[in-house]
């Protein structure tokens, strides 16, 4: 599964990092040792006591444990497959994150063609059928090894089906994807298709919500349960899709300098943190400052650089100390496209932009300030 990587950030602020491949990061979020420990225990007390008889309880509770982390390592080279290729066509990867219901990969931008769509979206899929068809090969080998047979049999068995779920075609599944670049490319009209597919992968949430629901009334109170919170998980995320594509279709061509704020507080180096906080943040005035310099703007001091000093070092530190260089801030440019820069605050993870022009800040743009805009083009819309 692949996905734009402004939404992405908004779903996986808080993760941990275990290391890097081919230059991408990998994370983990925090519901990934839920799914592991869950599957775990049901391989470890209900599949394999069912399957293969006469093993110790250690035995099946290692073996539950090894499915579910390989199950994931396959989920990774899953998402591989798709970022490896979305680099060939020139689009950045940053990250690749595991989590409840399998694994994002977050790609910085959407991809500059309906065949680049549809090559990078399929990849996923082919993978894992590659994967299932290596471990369907590799059975007879370890025939000999009761344990070894079971956890090839198995992950034959996850990653037919991976492959399987990932080509059904409703975003943000790869079957969705790729039901998008067909669209895309027959009708050479991306966001209509982007709408069509989101819809699609609605509906199948929805469709998958009350598949569970059933499946819980009938009995199967787990596997309802599960079937009904990846209904939810795909219902929700085509409808972020689809608002994303809303507030992309309002803010059109608009530019950075129609929306942002010209009118912002310069302060000197000298003041004080507590200075700061009791005449502007506390009255509810700002959350930025801007410190000026010999030669105009020397940097930034925001709310979340203001937090990370303790409250009793406030009277005593002054602006200077913890601003952030101008030249180290992420900025934008006043012709820069408002929705660019609303995806670069996602991906950045912050509040506001500088607007530089030249060696000097010309404007600050504020998420708030995108919302203000957004609701004025909606007003004269109507």
């Amino acid at each position: 599964m692949s996905r734009t990587l402004v939404s992405a950030n908004e779903m996986f602020r808080h993760t941990i990092p275990i290391g890097r491949i081919f230059g991408i990061a990998v994370d983990l979020d925090y519901s990934w040792f839920l799914f592991v420990g869950l599957l775990a225990w049901i391989l470890a007390v209900s599949y394999y006591p069912s399957e293969f008889r006469n093993w110790s309880t250690g035995e099946y509770w290692l073996m539950g444990l090894v499915t579910a982390l390989l199950l994931f390592a396959s989920v990774l080279i899953h998402e591989l497959g798709h970022s490896v290729v979305a680099k060939r066509f020139g689009l950045k990867v940053p990250r690749i994150v595991l989590f409840i219901f399998g694994g994002i990969s977050e790609i910085a931008a959407e991809p500059p063609s309906a065949g680049a769509e549809f090559w990078i979206a399929i990849t996923g899929p082919v993978v894992s059928f590659v994967l299932a068809a290596f471990f369907w090969e590799i059975e007879p080998l370890v025939a000999g090894s009761p344990q070894l047979y079971a956890l090839a049999k198995y992950l034959a068995f996850l990653n037919l089906i991976l492959g399987l779920f990932n080509l059904v075609p409703g975003f943000p599944l790869d079957g969705g994807r790729v039901f998008r670049a067909i669209l895309w490319h027959f009708s050479g009209r991306y966001r209509r298709a982007t709408q069509i597919a989101a819809m699609t992968g609605r509906f199948i949430g929805f469709a998958l919500i009350f598949a569970g629901v059933w499946q819980a009334l009938q009995g199967n109170f787990i596997g309802g349960l599960w079937t009904a919170f990846i209904g939810w998980f795909l219902e929700s995320a085509a409808g972020s899709m689809l608002q994303q594509e809303v507030v992309k279709s309002l803010l059109g061509e608009h530019k950075v300098v129609d929306a942002m704020t010209k009118e912002f507080p310069r302060i000197s180096g000298e003041a004080t943190i507590q200075e700061l906080v009791d005449g502007y943040i506390l009255p509810g005035k700002t959350r930025y400052f801007v410190l000026n310099g010999q030669d105009g703007a020397a940097g930034m001091v925001t709310l979340g650089t203001i937090q990370k000093v303790p409250r009793t070092e406030w009277a005593s530190t002054h602006a200077s100390q913890i601003m952030v260089p101008l030249t180290k801030l992420d900025a934008t440019r006043p012709d820069a496209e408002l929705w660019t820069a609303l995806e670069k605050m996602g991906r950045d993870g912050v509040n506001q932009l500088p607007v530089v022009e030249g060696s000097g800040i010309v404007g600050i743009l504020t998420r708030e300030d995108v919302v203000h805009y957004m609701h004025v083009l909606q007003a004269f819309a109507r």
